[in-house]
Parts: structure tokens; sequence; C-alpha cells
């Protein structure tokens, strides 16, 4: 019987007390037989023969050899000890995957998809150059960067976890730059195992239900063998606390904070600064004129204008010309004055998350030496995310006509000879901060066989295996604006004696008026008119196919010892589709069209959310792959010790880019020193392009409060000295990409 505690950052004791009772059995046949009587006496053992292994830096099978790729392995009891309903949390607590993005990670992207996801990022080279593997076989990736989410492996049956801390793709293939994650399951698992746990955070949230099953027999004398498993986790997540620096769930201890540009890299200072509470500033939470003669006038949450205090670094420093001087340069980030919090931000610091995943394995031993199997994991998981509040806006302009600005500012455009002036929000008036709502599902089948059979004098060990699989994934995000229909509803005039939209086209298309100076609630019919309820959708589907087959052997008898041999081939196909909706994507034809009617407004071509402009597009291509790996051992004496040189070379061919080579030099020397071993290693490494990079339809997104330090001609409407303007960036994917090559020693 063991408990399942849970470590969510506050008290262990109330943790303890929340969490329900876990049940941990394992109910093997024979077992109670064995205690009830004590029956003869054993024989004598016989001498224990050495096995061999396979150790994942390598694809050498051999008794007794350790390969010089560094490898860390984490086993079944270490898994458990923690108890956490998800093993990637475990796991990523390794000093090499620091940096790795959980499944209720909170992140500030609306486009990315990447909610509710689990993936490693090896030695900080990111996710898509950490290679991870189930039984050493690649497994669907959950979104087109190739990255596979471990929240969707059978955690149960997982009995090892190899991290290999080393380039790998000489053995392994592309994306091994940074190393390899391998799980390896239970294979021949007997017996039944039940978690369950519930607990919640000593702030009161981020309740969780934990449900986990699995189960394993063999049946027709021990020569089929079946594995189930099932598991089902329910988080409600940790939601932002409000807009802009708000705690979280009265976390006292949360503070805001921005990693600033200088934009300086010759005068021995760090380019990149870390400033809690740094805002940019040419925008506040209730409006802020930002250039010419009102400059500086801001708006509370009532509306009532007053003059804005600016801050460099602590010191109010705005130039006679309007300039603000002094800010770290890159995004016009200020601390000081009224520039006391980042008011652009607020996002969920865990996410709420759903998931359901099931496993099976079905394997029958032909021989004692040779069996065939068959594995099917169905898994969904749905998430939900808060990556900012309603979204800071710059470089609007408003007319001095406008039936909601107060009289004194009116006052002021007629006193200054203008109609019209800069203005920023961070739209702090929105009830509701945009949320992103992820939904994957995905099936993944494979069919192999494995064995030993005896050639060129000695044995051989074989794995084949076909696998198919695919993720789809819907991803719908609430509460963001139609930017077009922003713009249109924040210019109000007034007919008859009504505030109204001042575009007419706007005004006969449903557009009702917004009142952008202060923190007044639009509307319904505005919110439902910027924010509809049909917001961005993509729908993607993407599947991979894998033909394997390696062999490892030791058919020649060196000086010191065997010489042990893997060889191998694969073939890999990567495909997939993905639809936008017709406002963020511009397509004619969407499947999506009667959702999201035609407005004269918005542009056809597209891009008209102020985030998750999601496109439409296509791609696939397929590799071709073999190997060739060596162990030869150089030494074995007591007075000299264990040495052995291994190495490995891997040809690729890439339907996209051609062909690459990769390859593997390394040793190890078991000293006759006790204890102590010298290992070294050097590789040639690669990441192939993923289908994003290759295929991925035109996003354009936006650089806010880009600056221009030396600018001495201000953009339109902005005032003279450092330049701040929107920056619109393309991104598209360049099916010409070659292959990352990366050196690891």
């Amino acid at each position: 019987m063991s408990a399942l505690g849970r470590k969510r950052g506050a008290s262990p004791f109330l943790n303890v007390l929340l969490a329900t009772s876990a049940i941990a059995m394992v109910v093997s046949a024979g077992t109670a037989s064995a205690q009830a009587s004590a029956g003869p006496a054993s024989p004598e053992p016989e001498a224990t023969a050495l096995t061999e292994i396979v150790v994942t830096g390598s694809r050498i099978r051999s008794t007794g050899f350790t390969a010089p790729t560094p490898t860390q392995a984490l086993g079944q009891a270490d898994l458990e000890r923690n108890a956490e309903p998800n093993v990637f949390t475990t796991i990523a607590q390794l000093p090499s995957l620091q940096g790795s993005t959980g499944a209720t990670t909170g992140t500030f992207s609306t486009s990315s998809g990447s909610q509710g996801l689990s993936s490693f990022s090896l030695r900080g080279l990111g996710t898509i150059r950490t290679l991870t593997l189930l039984d050493g076989q690649r497994v669907v990736p959950a979104n087109i960067t190739g990255v596979p989410d471990i929240s969707l492996f059978p955690q149960l049956l997982v009995q090892r976890v190899d991290v290999v801390t080393g380039g790998a793709s000489a053995s392994y293939g592309s994306d091994a730059v940074g190393g390899v994650v391998n799980f390896i399951t239970d294979k021949h698992f007997e017996g039944f195992k039940a978690n369950v746990s519930a607990g919640q955070t000593t702030y009161g949230d981020d309740k969780q239900v934990v449900l986990q099953l699995a189960a394993g027999k063999a049946f027709l004398n021990d020569r089929l063998h079946v594995q189930v498993s099932g598991e089902y986790d329910d988080e409600d997540g940790v939601p932002a606390g409000g807009f802009g620096e708000d705690a979280p769930g009265s976390r006292d201890w949360y503070t805001t904070a921005t990693l600033v540009n200088r934009g300086v890299t010759n005068d021995g200072s760090p380019q990149y600064l870390y400033r809690e509470h740094a805002q940019a500033y040419q925008y506040t939470k209730y409006g802020l004129i930002s250039a010419g003669p009102l400059q500086g006038t801001a708006f509370d949450q009532a509306g009532n204008p007053f003059q804005f205090q600016y801050g460099s670094n602590g010191v109010p420093s705005k130039a006679a010309n309007g300039a603000v001087v002094g800010c770290y340069s890159s995004g016009g980030f200020c601390v000081g004055g009224d520039l006391s919090g980042n008011v652009g931000i607020g996002t969920s610091l865990q996410s709420e998350i759903k998931r359901m995943n099931s496993y099976g394995r079905v394997a029958y031993d032909i021989d004692d030496n040779n069996e065939i199997y068959g594995t099917l994991n169905i898994a969904r998981v749905e998430s939900s995310n808060q990556p900012n509040p309603g979204g800071a806006t710059t470089g609007l302009t408003m007319q001095c006509s406008n039936p909601y600005l107060p009289a004194s500012v009116v006052a002021a455009c007629a006193a200054n000879n203008i109609t019209s002036f800069t203005f920023g929000t961070s739209n702090a008036l929105l009830p509701n901060n945009i949320a992103v709502h992820p939904t994957r599902t995905q099936y993944r089948g494979v069919i192999g066989a494995d064995g030993k059979f005896a050639a060129f004098g000695s044995d051989w060990h074989y794995d084949a295996y076909y696998t198919h699989g695919e993720n789809t994934t819907n991803i719908h995000v609430n509460n963001i604006m139609l930017t077009p229909r922003y713009r249109a509803a924040i210019q109000a005039t007034l007919v008859n004696g009504q505030i109204v939209c001042s575009d007419p086209v706007a005004r006969a298309n449903g557009c009702a008026p917004i009142n952008v100076f202060g923190g007044q609630r639009p509307s319904d019919a505005a919110l439902k008119y910027i924010e509809p309820e049909n917001g961005p959708h993509q729908h993607s589907v993407q599947k991979q196919d894998v033909a394997s087959i390696n062999f490892s052997g030791e058919p020649i008898q060196g000086w010191a010892g065997p010489v042990a041999v893997a060889l191998g081939g694969e073939y890999r196909r990567e495909a997939y589709h993905v639809q936008g909706d017709p406002y963020g994507d511009g397509s004619a034809a969407s499947p999506y069209s009667t959702d999201y009617p035609a407005d004269p407004l918005l542009n056809k071509a597209g891009n008209n959310w102020y985030a998750g402009n999601y496109h439409s597009g296509a791609g696939k291509y397929s590799v071709k792959e073999a190997y060739l790996e060596v162990n030869l051992p150089l030494v074995n004496s007591d007075a000299a010790g264990k040495a052995n040189l291994n190495a490995a070379g891997r040809w690729t061919d890439y339907s996209t880019s051609g062909t690459v080579y990769t390859w593997k030099v390394g040793g190890t020397w078991d000293t006759p020193v006790d204890g102590v071993r010298l290992r070294a290693v050097t590789s040639r490494d690669v990441r192939a392009p993923n289908l994003s990079e290759l295929f991925a339809a035109p996003v354009t997104t936006t650089i806010p409060n880009f600056t221009i330090p030396t600018s001495t001609t201000p953009p339109p409407g902005q005032p003279s000295g450092p330049g701040a303007l929107l920056v619109l960036q393309n991104v598209v994917g360049n099916a010409n990409l070659k292959p990352e090559i990366a050196k690891n020693t």
C-alpha cells in the first residue's frame, strides 16, 4: 500500500490532508500459495550469467558494455516515489531538463496552440532538439513542430526512463541534438495497479482529481501477454488574478517581470536586463494620449483625465519635444512614476487541463526467443489557458469630436488647434481575458516482432516494427477582438442625439460604439460585435508512419573481447494539413463559413483577429535512413583495466533537403583504480526542419512597441526622439530549408 502526495508549492501537511488515499496493488498469480506453504528447500542457486542489456545511448546489445554517451536512468521506484499525476513533472526535475514545458505551464502565446502539452528540452536546446521515444520508437507529434506529448504515455506501465544527455543522431536520427529521452514500458507486467488522488493548493485553487489503472496477465502457458492501462486527470489550474499585476489566487509572492533589451551591446554591460514592474510607455490601463500637444493626458477608471507622470528608471523624464527618454531602449519599457506596473499582462499561473488516455499491448511468444506484438494508444487532452488580457493597442488615432471624450479634453484640443490625437490603451475595460482552448485527440498503433536468431556463428537480436499515428488538434480562442471591428467601434459620433459608430458601413453591419476613455464596461451589443462568440479556430491533422528494422550481434571475437555490431534502416513519413477560420485565414472557401458570416469591414486576405490568425496549409516529407554502429574492445586485463571504442555512422535522405550524414566516436576506460572510469565522446548531429518550418502558411504577427533608439525623425503621429512603432512581421514556411548541423563533445 502506498500513498500519493502532491507537491503543489503549498503546505505539505495540507496537501496530505486533502489527498485521498491511493491504492497501489500488485496481484501476482502463485504468490499467495507460495507464502502459505513453506514447501521443500530450494536448490542451490546456479551461477548467475551475464545478461545482455539495451542502453539508450547506443544501439549495441552486449554483455558488460558501457556506452560513452552520458545516460541517466530513472527506475519505476523513482517515479512512484514522487507520486506526481504526470510523469513529466518528475523527470523534468533533472538538471539537464530544466526549461521543459509542462502540460499546465502557462504561455503568453495565443497562436502557438502549445497549451496542455508536456514536452522535454534537454540541455536548454529546446523541445524541437530533444528526441522523445516510447520503447525506442518515435511517437506521432502533438503539433506541427514535431514535439510529442509525454502526458499521453502509459504512466503506470513505465518501467524505466533513460535520459541521454548528448548527441545521439547517429544512433536514433534527427532531433537528437540535445539528447534522447526514452520511456521503457514493462512488457510482461502481471497484476493490477490503481492510483487515486485528489488535492488542492493552500490557496484553495488548482483542484485536481487523478485516477490511474493498469492491469496485466499471461495466458496460454505464459505465451500470450496482455497489458492495459487507463488514466483520467482533471486539473482546475490557476487562472489569472485579474488585469496586469493582480496576483493569481492572492499569492503575495507573485510579481510581474520583463526581460528588456537595452539595445546596446558594446558598453560592457548586459544587453538584456530583468526588471520587475516594467511597462511600455505608449499606453496605460485605461488610456493615454501618447503624442502631440496633449501627450501625457491619461484617464482613470471613471474616465477622468489626469496628467500622467512619466518615469524613466525611477526619474520622470519626458523631454520638451515629447520624447520619453532614459527608458530601456528596446520596447520602450520604463520603470518609475506612473509606469509602475506591467498592465499589458495577465496570464494563467497554471493551465486548466482534462486528460484521458488508454493503452493496450498484446504480445505472443512464437517460441522462447521470438515474439510478435501490437500496441494501441488512444488519448485526448483538453486544456484552457489565459495568455494575456484583452489586448494592448497603441498608435490609435482618436478624434477630438468623439462624444465620449471629457469636455476638458475637447477644450484642450480646440486650444491647441488639433482635431485628433494619438492614443494607446491596454483595454482593461474588456471584462474577460483572452482564453485559448486546445483539444488534442491522438491515435497510435504499432505492430512488430523482436527476438534473436543464430547466424555467422553467433546470436543476433532483431526488432522490426511499423507504427501509424494521428494527432487531431482543434484550437478555439474566446474573448478576443476582431481588430477592424474594434477600430470601428471606438470611433464614435452623434447622429440624431444618439452615440453611434462613425462609419456608416460598420453601423449597417451591427457596429455598437465603445468608450475607450476609462474603464466603463462595453455594452453587451458592443462586446458581441468586437468579440464574436465564434473566435479564432484552427483544425489540424498530423500523421506519422514509421517502418524500422534493427539488428545487433557479436560476429567477431577480438583480442580483448567480442566485437559488437548494430545496424538497421528506417523509413518515416510525416504529413499534416490545417484549416483556419475565414476571418483569420482569409480563404474564400472554408468549412466554417457559416459560423463566420461575411463582413465588408474585414480584410478579405485574413489577419483580422488581434491574435490567433490561423492560416490553412498542408505539407509532407519522407526520410530514408540506414546506420551502422560498432563497439571494439581495446583492453581487458587486471593491469590495464577495460577499454572500448564505440563508433557509429548514419546516412539519411530527406525528400525535401537531400542527403545528410551523422557520426559518433567515443570510448570508455574502466581504469585499474577501483571506481574510476574515464569517458569521452564527440558527434555530428542534425535536426531536420519540421513541418511548420517547411510548409507553414504565411502568418502576420506584430512586434509591439518596437523602438528605434537612434531615430531623430519620428514616425507619423509619434514624438521626436527615439521612435516607437508597431512592426508587422511575416512568418512563412520555407521548403528549401536544410537540416541544422550540431557538434557535441
